[in-house]
């Protein structure tokens, strides 16, 4: 065991061991979840080198950055009005600085380590996926009539459709880019393929309206990217073909989408034209947004406090409610507005330095999982706050250390070697 602390083994492996649980509590686990911060931080804590390590791992921009989330929540407590939500806050987002110093600090995974940990997240999700198609071909009408009325088919784990769905556009894009690792062999390569393709289909038909916006999004920012940055015009107009035909091919062949398309522009008109949108929840988001506004306006620098965001609503609906019961007034559902509201110009800016950050640094935007992981959840965050529910808040912190602070570090750490 001394051995194993002293080359580093030790914290690697525990470190390991807490991407593990990570993964797979997402798909499968709470429990796992809320374990895996805490072998991180006995990760770090068995670095042999612990205080130049820690020190290092201090200076990382992003490492500060989404430390800088939870110093505002702290601070908002000088102000809040809901104390006892802000200290159950303040516990249950510790992970914003306890995951990315664990990947700051702690022994690094090898590459083969960080391979296998990618295999695992789109493995596990391929076969949800799978088990959640198979539910829907066992009784495709009642899943029609789900989507015709604008709720979802459920994942067979339970796991919200929203969240769902992202993991799924995240796995699509990881299995792709998993398959350019020098370390996949044919077969592998092949594996992730097939995974590639099932996700895909199980979006599609399935018709998660998250997941397919946060997938087509990406790959226009892919395309985008192919033209303007590395300037392979041909493939980038590949993608853009593929990008405007996919669509339409999903619509005249998969009835899902078609029900889906009806379902949100009927949502869409029932509130432009304020009709009854108590059981319509396109348009209730719509009333959530258009409130969120009215009460980010009243408090423009600093906002309500992050734990007065929910019941500064509440009270703004006493106003005006747009017909709706209170059993069914909707939260913000969008990331920056949340942080607007809670946190004002000042939170919102902070939100804004965590996912874009990154891109000022050049290791960062050359590296793809950095650039897919990042956009696709600056498009995610527009449509729902994924950061207030717990599941979408262990998804992010987790990534956000796994891809984005580990790559700073690796970069940095190449950058002070010796030549």
């Amino acid at each position: 065991m001394r051995k194993l602390y002293q080359d580093g083994r030790l914290s690697q492996y525990l470190l390991l061991l807490a991407c593990v649980a990570a993964v797979a509590g997402l798909f499968t686990s709470r429990a796992l979840v809320a374990l895996s911060p805490l072998v991180g931080l006995v990760a770090a804590g068995m670095q042999p080198q612990l205080r130049t390590a820690l020190l290092r791992g201090m200076q990382l921009r992003t490492v500060v950055s989404i430390g800088l989330l939870y110093v505002l929540l702290v601070v908002s407590g000088v102000y809040t009005a809901e104390l006892a939500v802000w200290r159950h806050e303040v516990y249950r987002k510790l992970p914003l600085l306890v995951v990315p110093l664990a990947f700051a600090v702690a022994v690094p995974l090898s590459p083969r380590q960080r391979f296998g940990v990618g295999i695992l997240y789109v493995g596990l999700a391929t076969v949800l996926a799978a088990g959640t198609v198979r539910r829907f071909l066992l009784n495709p009408e009642e899943a029609n009539r789900l989507i015709n009325i604008g709720h979802n088919v459920p994942a067979i784990t339970g796991l919200s459709h929203i969240h769902f769905s992202l993991m799924l556009a995240l796995a699509f894009f990881f299995a792709l880019l998993l398959r350019r690792s020098p370390l996949a062999a044919a077969a592998v390569r092949w594996g992730l393929l097939g995974c590639a393709l099932l996700l895909f289909v199980t979006m599609h038909l399935l018709a998660y309206r998250t997941g397919l916006l946060v997938l087509y999004a990406m790959v226009l920012f892919d395309a985008l990217i192919l033209i303007f940055l590395q300037r392979r015009f041909l493939l980038g107009l590949l993608t853009l073909l593929l990008l405007l035909s996919m669509p339409f091919a999903a619509y005249f062949t998969l009835e899902p989408i078609q029900s889906r398309l009806g379902a949100t522009l009927y949502d869409i008109d029932q509130y432009q034209t304020g009709q009854d949108i108590n059981d319509f929840s396109l348009a209730r988001r719509l009333a959530a947004w258009e409130t969120a506004t009215i009460v980010a306006q009243q408090h423009p620098l600093f906002g309500v406090g992050m734990a007065d965001v929910d019941a500064a609503m509440l009270s703004q609906y006493s106003y005006r409610n747009f017909g709706v019961q209170p059993q069914n007034w909707a939260m913000t559902h969008n990331q920056y507005l949340e942080y607007l509201v809670g946190g004002g110009v000042a939170g919102l800016l902070l939100w804004l330095v965590v996912l874009l950050g990154p891109f000022g640094q050049p290791a960062l935007r050359r590296n793809p999982y950095v650039v897919h992981f990042l956009l696709m959840m600056s498009v995610a965050n527009l449509v729902d706050s994924l950061l207030q529910l717990q599941i979408g808040f262990n998804l992010f912190v987790f990534l956000y250390g796994f891809v984005v602070v580990s790559t700073e570090r690796t970069a940095r750490d190449a950058a002070v070697q010796p030549t």
